[in-house]
């Protein structure tokens, strides 16, 4: 039975993708639920899945090309047996001109070397393959040559999971201690992500409609490193989970949030909206470009819970799993360059929302304390926010309230 693969609901104001890859060709069989195709939105990258076993008859829409929620992808037959894919197949059995099957004569030991040993024929075939732009980043970002990637998808394209298999088997420190590599083109055209699109429209967005300004402090992180320290064996073994920094600053956020509900707010035409609760996005950089998954109701959640949902998300996030849903409505973001080696920046807002914290690298500094220099492990702090909204004296006085917090945690036990 011939029906059809359609594109799914994409989420709230979202009504279009781009086909970023076909995952399956044409007479492939599939399998129920085995992705079929990847498509780009301007927040994710999702799969379309198969609904049941069976074969892909026609492929309506190439990559590349815009579709609508509820446009046609494929005609899909339910039951049909097609052909495997191209790298699981055997050579056809020669034949002779009257069509009876012809003995294949067996090759010298000049040819086996050939096929065996010359594997440049195959880095060729793979490096002539257009990859897609998440597949390119991935292997920019990790320093790989394309052409020694061993290649599963249709017609020799690499995936993004043979990416990731070449990097876990060693391929990486392989690629990069190579005596000679080809360079390449000088320059080469890569189309926007309708991801990377769509961050770089709200970020210029933000600067051409807010007031954006950003405030600075340091954080004298001994309290918290302590008392991390001392319960962290703890905390993993009766949660499952391990115990970081980012629920110490999101419950900070959240203390300092109630005292100054102006950075938890936005602006609406000629309104302020307060916002009652607290929805926390924690920016998290994946291959294709950094999202914001939100932490609902945050203030109602412990540190293990936030901990749990920071680590599932942010996972999600890098295989392209999330859901357009856990990514929209946050009241407030929290942002950590620190992870990457950043000792100091200036985040831009994501907006609606007015205001974003900018957590930092951990770095021994010389301080003085009751009198006396001491190396401290200290931490700089930045937020950004829309002055529309927000007062300089807000702002200042947030960002203190927070400092207070990490350098003296007990405060977000007991609520001052």
């Amino acid at each position: 039975m011939a029906t059809e693969i359609k594109v799914p609901t994409l989420g709230e104001s979202v009504s279009e993708a781009t086909v970023a890859q076909w995952l399956k060709g044409e007479g492939e069989s599939v399998s129920a639920d085995e992705p079929i195709v990847e498509l780009e939105t301007d927040k994710v990258t999702l799969e379309v899945n198969a609904p049941a076993d069976g074969v892909i008859q026609k492929i309506k829409v190439q990559e590349g090309e815009n579709v609508e929620v509820d446009a046609i992808l494929a005609i899909f037959e339910e039951g049909a047996t097609g052909s495997k894919p191209a790298s699981n197949t055997k050579p056809a059995e020669k034949q002779n001109a009257d069509g009876s099957a012809k003995a294949v004569e067996p090759k010298t030991d000049a040819q086996t070397k050939d096929v065996k040993g010359d594997t440049s024929k195959k880095s060729v075939s793979n490096a002539d393959m257009p990859l897609s732009p998440a597949v390119r980043k991935m292997v920019d970002d990790n320093g790989l040559d394309a052409s020694q990637i061993p290649a599963s998808g249709k017609d020799g394209r690499i995936l993004k999971s043979d990416v990731q298999d070449f990097i876990d088997t060693g391929g990486k420190s392989a690629s990069k201690s190579a005596t000679t590599v080809d360079k390449g083109p000088r320059e080469e055209r890569v189309r926007m992500t309708r991801l990377r699109q769509s961050i770089a429209k709200r970020l210029k967005d933000a600067q051409n409609t807010a007031a954006l300004l950003t405030t600075f402090n340091e954080v004298d992180m001994t309290a918290v490193m302590e008392l991390r320290k001392q319960y962290k064996d703890n905390f993993e073994k009766r949660h499952g989970i391990k115990l970081g920094f980012m629920s110490f600053f999101i419950k900070a956020a959240i203390a300092a949030l109630k005292d100054f509900p102006a950075v938890n707010a936005e602006i609406d035409g000629d309104e302020i909206v307060y916002k009652n609760f607290y929805d926390i996005g924690v920016a998290v950089s994946t291959p294709t470009g950094l999202v914001v998954p939100v932490v609902r109701d945050a203030d109602e959640k412990n540190f293990a819970d936030i901990e749990g949902e920071i680590v599932d998300m942010g996972t999600r996030a890098r295989d392209g799993k999330l859901s357009m849903d856990e990514m929209m409505g946050g009241s407030f973001t929290v942002t950590n360059g620190g992870v990457f080696g950043s000792l100091l920046s200036t985040p831009i807002i994501n907006p609606p929302q007015s205001a974003i914290l900018g957590m930092h690298k951990i770095q021994q500094r010389p301080m003085v304390v009751d009198g006396e220099i001491k190396a401290r492990p200290m931490m700089y702090l930045a937020l950004t926010y829309d002055h529309r909204i927000v007062d300089g004296k807000e702002a200042v006085s947030f960002l203190v309230r927070i400092k207070d917090a990490i350098e003296d945690p007990q405060r977000l036990l007991l609520d001052i």
